[in-house]
């Protein structure tokens, strides 16, 4: 059987940049190559894109970006092509793509720009389509979506840079200390803060604008969180859920990938009967909000044993020690699985 040409880009303009590297690195290195022909496209920090011939290590070193190995390139935009383009001094390249797998995080990776591009382009996409991807990234929307479906959500105001701080600050001791500021579209932590108390307030609005022009100000759910993994378009697979063990703080961006002071429990230590009432709402979340393919839903479990939804991450840390292929790996399917599977999902669509 001919192998299919398999697109993977990795890095992106991003804040989130070296977080792709790394997942993209273990995609890799997970990929059948019985049934697919890996067809590596990175994009620098800065938004240029280049098709990569060396060694995957180099990716996960940040030192793939070289003249040696990289040549200019970019998606045609024709659906009768389904190509990829490569510039070469002295000609154009057309390799043709049977599907796309954008292994990107946040701004321009996550958030439906990029999903779009392909989708033009009349390729197969691996994961959400635009409008999901848009959606979950926007924590105020999804949170909208959800409610609108009965499902419990935090409390919460947004805020734009015109804000009034007077009014902001009344608004907020509505809803109670501490409470969470974020962004409203960016992943892994960024920009978000615990606030203790009001003389904190305005500093992380502040640090939040740095990475949006919203910011949603949220009350603080006192509780676990809990993750599910999800994979299917229409049959639905749920992965064991798992529990974020915290021993101050927050869930941020250096406990995400480094586990300092936390540590991930999967399964959850909860009851049998709560990991499946969370499993159903995951499942729930993801069709109201139209993910396909894979991601991450997470929730807070109270202390009362209310399920409130967090967030969705459409395209979840794919690490060898992320939560997702974690998640899976404890419902009996390999990383290697995992990876044909999502892959398969986009050509069956």
């Amino acid at each position: 059987m001919k192998k299919l040409n398999l697109l993977i880009i990795f890095g992106g303009c991003s804040p989130e940049y070296s977080v792709s590297l790394q997942s993209a690195y273990s995609v890799i290195a997970h990929i059948d190559l019985a049934k697919y022909n890996p067809i590596l496209v990175g994009i620098s920090a800065t938004g240029d894109w280049y098709r990569f011939y060396g060694d995957a290590i180099k990716i996960v070193e940040d030192t793939w970006c070289n003249p040696t190995d990289c040549l200019p390139a970019s998606l045609s935009p024709n659906r009768t092509s389904k190509s990829l383009l490569i510039y070469h001094m002295d000609k154009m390249e057309v390799i043709p793509i049977d599907v796309a797998f954008p292994v990107l995080h946040g701004k321009n990776g996550e958030d439906g720009t990029i999903q779009g591009l392909i989708e033009l382009t009349g390729i197969p996409l691996v994961g959400c389509g635009t409008l999901a991807s848009a959606l979950c990234m926007d924590k105020m929307r999804a949170h909208k979506l959800a409610a609108m479906d009965g499902i419990q959500v935090p409390a919460s105001f947004v805020i734009r840079k015109n804000h009034d701080a007077d009014a902001t600050m009344k608004e907020a001791e509505v809803l109670g200390y501490p409470l969470f500021v974020k962004p409203v579209r960016a992943g892994s932590s960024y920009g978000i803060t615990k606030v203790n108390a009001p003389q904190s307030l305005l500093d992380a609005i502040d640090l939040a604008f740095e990475y949006d022009d919203d910011v949603i100000i949220e009350e603080n759910i006192a509780g676990i969180e809990i993750g599910c993994a999800i994979l299917g378009n229409e049959a639905l697979t749920a992965g064991e859920v798992d529990e974020i063990q915290l021993s101050d703080g927050f869930f941020d961006f250096t406990e995400k990938y480094t586990l300092k002071t936390s540590a991930i429990h999967v399964p959850a230590r909860i009851s049998k009967e709560k990991s499946a009432e969370i499993k159903m709402l995951a499942k729930a979340i993801y069709r109201a909000l139209g993910c396909r393919g894979f991601a991450r839903v997470d929730v807070f479990l109270t202390v009362e044993g209310n399920i409130i939804f967090n967030e969705v991450n459409t395209i979840p840390g794919f690490t060898s020690h992320s939560r997702y292929p974690n998640m899976m790996k404890a419902a009996g399917l390999t990383f290697n699985q995992v990876v044909s599977h999502i892959i398969e999902l986009a050509m069956i669509l």
